[in-house]
């Protein structure tokens, strides 16, 4: 034990003597000096910063592409390559767009085209005529599956910067080894594979714009060819994401730039299609697509593009060339027969078949201007371009005055109309005929196209036409009146009833032309035929005969009215045209006549869809019966109408004919329109609709003439939250507001402006 314990002391102290060795001097325990500092390190790459760039985008719209011409080698002279930047957003900020991993490039070149036949500039897609497809495709390993693509490389040290090149034999397949560089060429992008924050694909084509340039110069250019816009398309059919919504081909493809890359000379028809009478070719098919009802008669329908064809009517007067082309590129007098065969369907050029009284043919295109490509036989005179609008004021009634005096007649005044009358711009002469200008043959008196539209104006705007007295209309006629010294006057006796307060007083002549000028609707040749005479100018007027304050009708208040009257004309070029085969009313306080809240009946009670024969198969449980102007467009422009012809719907509730978005309300309300007024009412203070003896709700009819599947469950929803219906046999046109805003005003959980946005 003793001897262990020692032995543990004797190590002890080694131990001890070790560690004082260790310690140098010793003289105070502390660190040595520091050593000498190493070289500093290379300094790192700063990040980016955050929300600099974007991968993922949340619309088609988020993207934009930007190319330069001189960064864009697309001929043979040149070689291959195209370099371009992409933007998104990120934190709504346009910032680099990086990831790309594929697109295809379009390339396309405005030919002189001296043939003799077809269009003198023709578009050509430079991919077709190296039989090699539309486009070429670019991906980052220049493979598309198996099959060789250009290369897609984007700049490592500035993000969202693409270039496409050709890394494989021979030329790019874009490159046209017959390509003018002194040409006007087109060339954009389209990318693939984007998604968004989610992960999932955009559903929508990300297209660039159009680019038109000269790459011999590299300066921007205009084909000179494009003289249709996509603006003039857009105004019948509507814009979606910066492209021509509602036309089902191709969906977001629809822009004329980007329509002529497959649709020019080298899109050649099928055998069967050529038997149908089709053709690819861009001019001439929209000609033929927009003559469709016109032609309907001569179209081949076994096929069955054809056939939806044959079903298209054109809104505007087909005549009417400026309702596509631009005023400043006259297009409509470049003539060539495959243009001119869309409308002249009949015509065989070949043989000289319905070609004039002198059945001329024609090998080629060459002889065509010679006959009209001025003068009195080219397209912008016969087809009367721009004059409709011009002619109406050949044709003026300016009413002067409406007074009443007592009559002879017990419970009778006697009213006193006057008005100046102008005809080709000069007074009228005493003895004139005004029946000779009568345009139409309707059967119902009331509705000849030489009668006036007269009524009275209640305290709240409400309208009340002559038409609808009880128990018999008030009839009158211009031709009832007489003439002298250019002032025409009407005399009527007319009950009491109908004397008190304000009186509308305006007119629906409409009347023929020839050679700018009125004349009989019985003469030849007319610019303007039977079957769509022209509006005369004759605005409303108000008067209040028996001196009480005059009260204009809800129509003519801006702020009552939701609907522009600009926006229909950017479709039917004017309102006459719509129905100018009856009417002359182009404004909506012409149209109030016939078209009100107290008419109280309808000519097409029945809606439906079309069966398999081609008929009407009715809706039992739907029918309307009222013509107040919102239900009659609503249901005309929605299918609903009780027709088969036009516009309308098939046994699946599919639209067909109407050229906007079903859902856009905007296509003909004003924009931003509130529809409801504050206290959930509609904005025009409408709080009723006759319907035969009864008064409906307004705001429920409005729902259910689109909505026309509303049957007995929807009515019970009406019902149920405060709509009066018909089958409520109400008499009092004072009914209370329905309570509809209450969900579906604008801004609400169910709002008019969300669920029809969708």
């Amino acid at each position: 034990m003793m001897k262990n314990y020692n032995k543990s002391l004797l190590a002890l102290a080694l131990v001890s003597t070790l560690s004082l060795t260790a310690c140098g001097d010793g003289s105070d325990g502390q660190d040595g000096a520091p050593g000498t500092p190493g070289t500093p390190g290379t300094p790192g790459t700063p990040g980016t910063p955050a929300g600099s760039f974007a991968t993922t985008a949340q619309s088609i719209t988020d993207l934009a592409f930007t190319l330069s011409p001189a960064d864009i080698k697309v001929t043979s002279s040149e070689g291959f390559s195209v370099k371009f930047t992409v933007t998104g957003k990120n934190a709504n900020k346009d910032v680099p767009f990086t990831g790309l991993d594929k697109v295809a490039l379009y390339s396309l070149t405005a030919n002189e085209n001296t043939s003799g036949t077809g269009a003198p500039i023709q578009w050509q897609n430079n991919a077709m005529a190296n039989a090699a497809g539309t486009s070429l495709t670019c991906t980052l390993d220049g493979l598309n599956g198996t099959k060789n693509a250009c290369t897609l490389t984007e700049d490592t040290a500035t993000p969202g910067t693409y270039t496409a090149t050709w890394a494989h034999d021979g030329a790019a397949p874009i490159i046209n080894p017959n390509d003018n560089p002194n040409a006007v060429h087109r060339i954009f992008l389209r990318a693939y594979n984007v998604t968004d924050s989610a992960g999932v694909a955009l559903s929508d084509k990300i297209l660039s714009v159009p680019v038109d340039f000269i790459p011999a110069t590299d300066e921007l250019a205009s084909s000179g060819k494009d003289t249709v816009s996509s603006a003039a398309c857009e105004k019948c059919h509507g814009e979606a994401d910066g492209h021509i919504a509602n036309i089902s081909a191709h969906h977001n493809y629809q822009g004329v730039k980007n329509c002529v890359t497959c649709h020019n000379p080298d899109q050649i028809p099928s055998d069967a299609d050529l038997a149908a009478g089709l053709i690819f070719d861009f001019a001439p098919m929209i000609h033929r697509i927009h003559s469709g009802a016109e032609n309907a008669a001569n179209f081949d329908t076994s096929n069955n593009t054809a056939k939806e064809w044959s079903e298209i009517g054109f809104p505007s007067d087909l005549k009417e060339c400026t309702s596509c082309h631009t005023t400043d590129q006259p297009s409509y007098n470049t003539i060539y027969a495959q243009a001119c065969v869309g409308c002249h369907m009949t015509v065989n050029f070949a043989t000289g078949e319905n070609h004039s009284e002198f059945a001329l043919a024609q090998a080629d295109d060459t002889q065509c201007s010679s006959c009209h490509g001025t003068g009195n036989l080219s397209p912008a005179v016969v087809h009367s371009v721009g004059k409709r609008a011009e002619y109406a004021s050949l044709f003026k009634v300016d009413f002067t005055s409406a007074t009443t005096v007592p009559s002879a007649t017990l419970g009778m005044k006697t009213l006193t109309l006057t008005a100046n009358v102008t005809l080709n711009g000069a007074p009228i002469a005493d003895g004139t005929s005004l029946k000779a200008y009568n345009a139409t043959t309707n059967p119902t008196a009331m509705f000849v196209a030489n009668g006036l539209l007269i009524g009275n104006v209640a305290t709240d705007g409400t309208v009340y036409s002559w038409r609808d007295v009880k128990p018999a209309a008030i009839s009158l006629k211009l031709e009832n009146g007489t003439l002298a010294g250019g002032v025409l006057t009407i005399v009527k006796d007319i009950p009491d009833a109908q004397a008190v307060g304000t009186l509308y007083v305006g007119s629906e002549a409409n009347f023929c032309a020839k050679a700018g000028k009125v004349v009989s609707c019985n003469t030849t040749n007319l610019e303007f035929g039977p079957t769509s005479p022209i509006g005369n100018e004759a605005a409303v007027k108000f008067y209040s005969p028996d001196g009480s304050a005059v009260t204009k009708a809800r129509m003519t208040d801006p702020t009552r009215i939701t609907v522009a009257e600009t926006k229909c004309n950017a479709c039917h070029g004017t309102l006459d045209y719509a129905k100018g085969s009856r009417h002359g009313a182009y404004t909506f306080d012409q149209c109030m006549h016939c078209h009100n809240d107290t008419t109280g009946a309808s000519g097409h009670g029945a809606t439906g869809y079309k069966g398999d024969d081609g008929k009407l198969v009715v809706n039992p449980e739907v029918t309307f019966n009222n013509k107040d102007l919102f239900t009659v467009a609503h249901r005309f422009h929605s299918g609903n109408f009780g027709v088969v012809e036009g516009i309308f719907r098939d046994a699946k509730g599919g639209l067909f004919g109407y050229p906007a978005v079903e859902t856009d309300c905007a296509a003909c309300h004003k924009d931003n329109a509130k529809l409801f007024a504050t206290d959930g009412g509609l904005t025009s203070g409408k709080r009723s609709i006759k319907v035969g003896a009864y008064y409906i709700s307004p705001v429920a009819e409005s729902c259910r003439t689109c909505h026309a599947h509303s049957d007995a469950a929807a009515v019970a929803h009406f019902r149920s939250n405060g709509a009066v219906v018909e089958a409520d046999a109400m008499t009092d046109p004072n009914l209370p507001v329905e309570s509809c805003a209450t969900c579906h005003a604008e801004g609400k959980t169910y709002g008019v402006d969300k669920v029809h946005a969708e």
